[in-house]
């Protein structure tokens, strides 16, 4: 029998993550202060942050050595498997070789909790009592609140509401690891009442919650500090464990991906599986093709503008360049919550506006197809963000098909789909609907944009 997973040991856990800013051979574009738009300092970011992730996110160092107490806590669930999905290539009838990483294996069953602990330890050892965040379909907020129980940091969590109501058991996990999550927009913050007063039955966004969460840590006189779960860049360095095992892993397998694939929301599970492959194309003359997918209905890198732009709804967060359909846009009510961000990380629009990488956007309907695919092949039921990324592995698959070509197919498999069974139900008895951005938005947007001098 040919070998279908690839294991490593616990000795393998990486010791250092990948710092990409120090092999780019482009520069990002620094953050600006909301109001002054002129760039920020280390004393306006020190309101929401530990100086430790602040210095992490500037610094220009390739690798940064990962804490012994974090690493500890990784051996949980780390190193995770390379599953080669030899069911799949046989119900495709392809040439193609298909292997995904299993992120799902993390005890809250996502690649969250590969950036959760770090922060949740960087923040303890800065004498943090409490952290605010926001989540959308609740992967994040359930990963920061085992990580916060384990080093015994209180917790708020702005859950999107729409997700709030469609996936009430990732609720139920982060309130018994402590958490207190509320369903944003809420009547807690000046930026919640009034999008309330606006539309009461607001289904809520991510630029939202990020809004909530940010208001209240900057207003709580340094009580507590603020998470973010993607986009800032010691965020997605913090991923590159997922890309420095896969490396690894994919030599255990004697094979080299031709593509290797990513669903974005804000960037953080595929910059963590990519970032590391993206580095041997820079480095090593490797010729990896790096695709992104993103939902058609909320297509930030396909149809979106790179200009400044604010990070939250209510201008209070950094002003960065990336790519972004407004900080104004509310995406419709898809069921892929983790996608749902107007935005993207700076570095993974940078790296598609300088054409290292590739975007692809997908309906929601045919997402699902590939879920269910998946599982009835697999027999793993992926979260429907996670079925992005298998959409266009699959449609990978079937493009070698009809070449013939012998093509070898990575996806990072970012979380699975236990506690999404409602959104499977739904699309089980036709509920689903298909959205499309309407591109006529992209102009209104442009017009919100900060003035920012050679911004756009």
């Amino acid at each position: 029998m040919e070998t279908t997973k690839f294991l490593l040991g616990e000795k393998d856990v990486p010791k250092a993550w990948y710092n990409i800013q120090a092999d780019l051979p482009f520069k990002i574009p620094p953050p600006l202060h909301p109001v002054t738009l002129e760039p920020i300092t280390p004393e306006f970011l020190s309101v929401l942050f530990p100086m430790s992730l602040i210095m992490q996110e500037v610094s220009p160092e390739r690798y940064i050595e990962i804490p012994e107490p974090v690493r500890y806590i990784y051996e949980l669930w780390r190193p995770t498997p390379m599953i080669r999905a030899r069911r799949l290539e046989l119900a495709l009838d392809t040439p193609a070789h298909i292997y995904f990483k299993y992120e799902g294996a993390s005890p809250v069953g996502s690649h969250k909790p590969n950036t959760a602990v770090a922060q949740a330890y960087y923040n303890k050892e800065a004498g943090t009592k409490a952290l605010t965040t926001e989540t959308g379909a609740g992967q994040w907020g359930s990963a920061l609140a085992m990580a916060c129980h384990f080093f015994g940091i209180d917790l708020e969590v702005y859950m999107v509401k729409v997700s709030f109501q469609q996936k009430p058991y990732r609720r139920v996990m982060m309130e018994n690891f402590g958490a207190k999550v509320f369903a944003s927009p809420t009547d807690r913050t000046d930026c919640g009442r009034a999008l309330l007063a606006k539309d009461p039955q607001s289904g809520g966004s991510l630029g939202v919650a990020i809004s909530e969460a940010v208001e209240v840590a900057a207003k709580s006189g340094g009580l507590k500090k603020y998470s973010l779960g993607s986009v800032l860049n010691h965020v997605l360095m913090h991923q590159t464990v997922v890309g420095e095992e896969s490396l690894k892993q994919m030599e255990m397998a004697g094979e080299y991906p031709d593509v290797v694939i990513g669903c974005v929301g804000g960037g953080s599970n595929f910059a963590g599986f990519s970032f590391p492959f993206i580095r041997e194309n820079l480095t090593k003359g490797k010729k990896t093709r790096v695709v992104a997918v993103e939902p058609m209905a909320c297509p930030t890198m396909t149809k979106g503008l790179y200009a400044y732009d604010y990070g939250d709804m209510a201008m209070m967060a950094p002003v960065v360049k990336m790519e972004t359909l407004g900080h104004g846009f509310i995406p419709p009510s898809i069921h892929a919550g983790g996608l749902r961000y107007h935005g993207m990380a700076p570095l993974v629009s940078g790296l598609h506006a300088n054409k290292y990488i590739e975007a692809v956007a997908v309906k929601q309907l045919p997402t699902f197809e590939a879920a269910k695919l998946f599982l009835s092949t697999e027999g793993m039921l992926p979260a429907p963000e996670t079925a992005h990324a298998i959409r266009v592995a699959i449609d990978e698959a079937l493009e070698a098909k009809k070449t013939g070509q012998k093509k070898v197919i990575a996806f990072n498999f970012s979380g699975h789909g236990f506690l999404d069974l409602g959104s499977y139900d739904v699309f089980n008895h036709g509920g689903l609907e298909d959205y499309e951005y309407p591109l006529e938005a992209i102009a209104e947007a442009e017009k919100d944009l900060p003035k920012v001098k050679n911004g756009s």
